[in-house]
């Protein structure tokens, strides 16, 4: 089942169930997917965004989610942090299981190496490839420090 059609049946059981705090989550989730596939069709794509996209859309409404939830907390708001984590963990359940550093590693170097990368001149083919590949698994920061320190001969 793809991710577009469980956050729609999920949504659907939210409704029945009256959970109202799943409920407008799912539907803030599907009001940011139906954006973007509008921007989309606006670049001349018919079929709206790919579920790459709607994985890194995810992943970006986990991190405001808890950016949110921290500056509530400095703020002395614990109610509303409260709910802002309790609204990127019903996102998170969308997003599959992020890489472990070591499985980013392995990737990276896979990707060095299939690529021909010898410098950091490489490093924008590397991290393009490894965002097509593991979009929405991959912490790309860490990933970028990896490929960073791979081809500059520190690793």
């Amino acid at each position: 089942m793809h991710i577009r059609e469980r956050i729609l049946a999920d949504l659907k059981d939210a409704m029945r169930a009256k959970d109202s705090l799943r409920l407008n989550t799912l539907r803030l989730i599907q009001a940011a997917i139906k954006d973007r596939d509008i921007a989309a069709r606006a670049e001349d794509r018919c079929e709206g965004c790919g579920e790459g996209e709607v994985l890194s859309l995810l992943q970006k409404l986990v991190k405001q989610r808890e950016e949110s939830a921290e500056t509530y907390e400095k703020a002395g708001r614990l109610d509303l942090a409260e709910r802002e984590r309790a609204e990127a963990d019903i996102v998170r359940e969308y997003l599959p299981r992020p890489m472990c550093e070591k499985e980013i590693a392995k990737a990276v170097d896979e990707v060095v190496d299939e690529l021909g990368a010898t410098g950091l001149k490489d490093m924008g083919k590397c991290m393009g490839t490894l965002k097509d590949r593991y979009s929405g698994r991959m912490d790309f920061s860490k990933a970028g420090a990896e490929v960073k320190s791979r081809l500059t001969g520190a690793a």
